[in-house]
């Protein structure tokens, strides 16, 4: 196996495993989590937030950051040019729409919300605290989440034209 080859199999591997995480996600838990009441639902969604921070997780959002740029780099003049530019342009689309949505806009409601004291605070406070976060987070997840199939999609067609 070439190293092109091996950086090829890897991106797909990482970005696949980081979309379908966010899919799953969005197909299941933000639809649970929405059903709970104020109380429970911040207290779950910390609980998430702690329990993804795990080496599982980085390696694939991490990886898939690193591995494509990489795969589209090492394919520039050995593959086609429309593998390379869909490389290319999943790599970017995953930076963007995954990488720097997660870490500019999801994450800093994660914080957020993790500094935020449930057992300490007023319902009233609980209901403002979900409402500021809930619908903002939800939005920048569907984002990451269409990024990351579409960087994913991308890859797809870069294999079918390789």
């Amino acid at each position: 196996m070439s190293i092109i080859n091996l950086f090829f199999g890897v991106a797909v591997l990482l970005t696949g495993l980081s979309a379908g995480l966010f899919y799953a996600y969005d197909c299941s838990v933000t639809g649970g989590l929405g059903k709970l009441p104020d109380r429970e639902y911040l207290q779950a969604f910390q609980s998430i937030n702690r329990a993804i921070q795990n080496p599982y997780f980085f390696i694939s959002f991490i990886g898939a950051l690193i591995a494509l740029p990489v795969a589209a780099w090492q394919s520039y003049n050995s593959a086609s040019n429309v593998a390379f530019y869909c490389l290319l342009a999943a790599a970017i689309v995953y930076a963007a729409g995954v990488f720097g949505v997660t870490v500019f806009g999801n994450v800093p409601l994660n914080d957020r919300l993790d500094k935020f004291d449930i057992a300490g605070s007023s319902a009233e406070a609980i209901k403002a605290m979900r409402e500021q976060f809930e619908s903002k987070w939800n939005a920048l997840h569907q984002v990451r989440t269409y990024a990351g199939i579409l960087a994913f999609v991308l890859l797809v067609i870069a294999i079918v034209k390789r």
